[in-house]
């Protein structure tokens, strides 16, 4: 049914199946939403559904950059491909919502484990959209045994 539905658009995935794309981007949703669930049991300001859509959207540009980067002419010698750029991109974007998530009041700051597990959302979700979905999976099995069980240390 999806490859029906994908097939009016011209090529929309490039030389990326669309069952790739989809795991990918499926993987990058939930594996933030692992992430945000644990925020979100411990009524933190961004939760389950902000982890989510920030990993899915560092997913989904990585994987618009890698298809802009497919259509380039790479004989032309004026067009430069920099894959860092759309890191830099992506994490600037999250530091913003992220800037958000931080409360300063009167000496007392909160909010900047909730703001760092928005910026490795994000990193989790350009892991996916790269197609590295075994560190992305590492990324968040260590992420949840820091918030989970090293908060009995603090």
């Amino acid at each position: 049914m999806l490859e029906t539905l994908l097939s009016e658009f011209d090529d929309p995935f490039g030389d990326l199946p669309a069952a790739i794309a989809v795991l990918r981007l499926t993987a990058a949703t939930v594996l933030g939403g692992l992430i945000g669930l644990e925020r979100e049991v411990r009524d933190k300001p961004a939760g389950l559904r902000t982890h989510m859509l920030i990993a899915l959207a560092a997913c989904l540009f990585t994987l618009i950059a890698f298809q802009l980067m497919e259509g380039l002419d790479h004989e032309t010698p004026a067009l430069r491909v920099d894959p860092l750029r759309l890191i830099e991109a992506v994490t600037a974007g999250v530091a913003f919502l992220a800037a958000g998530a931080i409360i300063v009041n009167r000496g007392s700051v909160r909010g900047l484990t909730t703001g760092a597990g928005m910026w490795l959302a994000g990193a989790i979700g350009l892991a996916c959209g790269a197609g590295n979905l075994p560190l992305a999976a590492l990324a968040t099995a260590v992420a949840l045994v820091v918030l989970g069980l090293l908060r009995f240390l603090e």
